[in-house]
């Protein structure tokens, strides 16, 4: 299946994820009580009064909402090209939870290989809201030379620290056309997204899929840059594919858990 990896390189990674980050806290709270309830996600408008309202008590680390979830302990191994060159991506739900903005969240680490060689590693940081909403509460983000030396930290954020604010990344309940801001921190994180289809069809190397969710996800420092993703409900993100810009095609090979 990955012909043109060196021998042992994504079980390698996938090891080396539990523990290749400083050390969070593994405690969390109970989740919050699902009874119905109202929760008022934020209207798309300029981020400049981008502001939304968190209370701690609505959110838990435990992500369950079927087209993102996060399930500790699960690797999800993706394949592809990007700016030419061939990438592997790794994503491991990790059981360690950091506490940003006053809210705990699940940490989730990602690492992106081209040509075989570490060029970015991210730590994210998700919650889920009462009512099944996940959102985006910051990542801790860095680009590689081919020495592992950092050369760029270019778009870390944590919300609530110099004015970062989280965005929700899905809804419990996907709406066609909403668009979101998924994070917000002036100048270095300022993703957007919005549902394009629902019921689409997805084929990748795990497995041909229907019913799935197709989203698209721009950036206004990158106005050139589009591109669609994919998520199938039980699984979460199983492609992403440039539309526009440099690129970029990932697709879902692998799930490890």
């Amino acid at each position: 299946m990955f012909g043109w990896l060196k021998p042992g390189v994504v079980l390698t990674a996938t090891a080396l994820l539990v523990g290749s980050t400083p050390a969070v806290s593994s405690a969390h709270r109970p989740p919050p009580d699902h009874h119905p309830a109202v929760c008022k996600l934020p209207v798309f408008g300029p981020g400049s009064r981008y502001h939304p309202k968190i209370n701690p008590r609505d959110f838990s680390p435990h992500v369950t909402n079927p087209w993102f979830p996060l399930t500790p302990g699960r690797t999800l191994v993706s394949t592809g090209v990007k700016d030419g060159e061939k990438a592997l991506d790794i994503v491991v739900t990790t059981s360690r939870t950091r506490l940003v903005d006053g809210v705990r969240t699940r940490v989730v680490e990602d690492r992106l290989y081209l040509n075989n060689v570490l060029t970015e590693r991210t730590s994210d940081y998700y919650a889920q809201d009462r009512c099944g909403n996940v959102w985006y509460f910051g990542e801790d983000t860095a680009e590689l030379d081919a020495r592992g030396r950092v050369v760029s930290t270019e778009g870390s954020f944590h919300a609530g620290i110099d004015g970062a604010q989280p965005g929700v990344f899905m809804q419990a309940h996907p709406q066609l056309g909403r668009k979101f801001r998924q994070e917000w921190y002036a100048g270095q994180a300022e993703d957007v997204f919005w549902v394009v289809a629902r019921n689409t069809t997805v084929r990748v190397p795990l497995g041909t899929f229907h019913h799935a969710l197709r989203t698209a996800e721009t950036n206004a420092l990158e106005p050139d840059v589009l591109d669609n993703k994919y998520y199938v409900r039980g699984i979460g993100q199983v492609a992403e594919l440039s539309v526009k810009g440099p690129t970029e095609a990932l697709r879902l090979v692998e799930i490890i858990r």
